[in-house]
């Protein structure tokens, strides 16, 4: 038989705050891919550096701009 699966226990796990959170301000920590282009002299192209990143209130500026 099927295990019986209400909305509010969907909602519930949705909303856990079992994530990392940042040790300066306390508020959870979300990783964001961050893609930036740089110039390569050698082979005069661009090319995409990938990297993730954990973002929260207090370091938002300093990776989004």
């Amino acid at each position: 038989m099927a295990k019986d699966r209400t909305f509010a226990s969907k909602m519930s796990k949705a909303h856990s705050d079992d994530g990392n959170h940042c040790p300066k301000c306390g508020e959870l920590l979300t990783s964001v891919k961050l893609v930036s282009a740089e110039h390569s002299k050698r082979t005069n192209a661009y090319r995409f550096n990938e990297r993730m990143v954990s973002v929260c209130k207090c370091n938002e500026k300093e990776v989004y701009g």
